[in-house]
């Protein structure tokens, strides 16, 4: 499914679910349930998480200053040639990358920041910064759309944010776990347990199809009404 399916069916259905159990609803509750919607898809330069969080227009502002630094380490580095040349290449390199591959070295570049200053911070930096190297280097649909991927976003949701709110990481969990089980319906399907070869994959659907599009908007209009169900409904009422 497209990004913005599993935004809507995700995040519709988690809600749901937790208002049906009679769950407090929170902002917070409802940005880490969007959040987990599209968080298995971070191993996809171009999907909609991660595109937002590194629009095209930081990347275009990134290029110039790559090229402004090429520029300046070529001529004001001259007394260490040819150091200064093999780095202003290097650099004017990187500037001219695609933005899918730009994309993959800023999550490394974040990632490798994350680990070196997590004794500043807290520790869970660590994890988040190795989980952001290792994403930007997994192929899609790869640890991320796994069990482990699942009950290491949940534990991380879990430890940090238990005494906050004790609904959150359930809510990321579902959130999350709806994520793989659309993408099961897929003709490519996941495989929930490496390194075993067994794939989860029920083919119900090809994304980009029109028959993708057909289910896609069934389970968006499913996703509507069971949202207007729980809450709008009963505001009615």
């Amino acid at each position: 499914m497209m990004g913005k399916s599993h935004l809507v069916i995700s995040t519709g259905l988690t809600l749901s679910v937790l208002g049906l159990t009679g769950q407090s609803i929170t902002l917070p509750l409802i940005a880490v349930t969007a959040i987990s919607a599209l968080l298995p898809d971070i191993d996809e330069p171009n999907s909609l998480l991660v595109s937002s969080a590194l629009p095209k227009s930081f990347l275009q502002y990134l290029q110039g200053l790559l090229v402004l630094l090429s520029l300046a380490v070529f001529f004001f580095g001259q007394a260490f040639t040819p150091w200064n040349m093999v780095i202003a290449a290097l650099t004017g390199l990187l500037a001219f990358l695609p933005f899918r591959s730009m994309r993959k070295v800023v999550m490394i570049v974040i990632g490798v920041s994350l680990i070196a200053f997590a004794p500043l911070f807290v520790p869970w930096c660590y994890i988040i910064g190795s989980l952001l190297i290792v994403c930007a280097l997994l192929p899609h649909r790869g640890l991320t759309h796994t069990v482990y991927g699942l009950l290491v976003w949940s534990g991380i949701l879990y430890f940090t944010l238990k005494s906050y709110d004790q609904n959150i990481w359930l809510a990321g969990g579902l959130s999350y776990l709806l994520h793989l089980l659309a993408d099961s319906l897929t003709n490519h399907g996941i495989r929930p347990i490496p390194p075993f070869k067994w794939r989860l994959r029920i083919d119900l659907m090809s994304t980009g199809t029109w028959k993708g599009s057909v289910v896609e908007g069934i389970f968006i209009a499913l996703t509507i009404v069971a949202v207007w169900s729980v809450f709008i409904q009963h505001l009615e009422l």
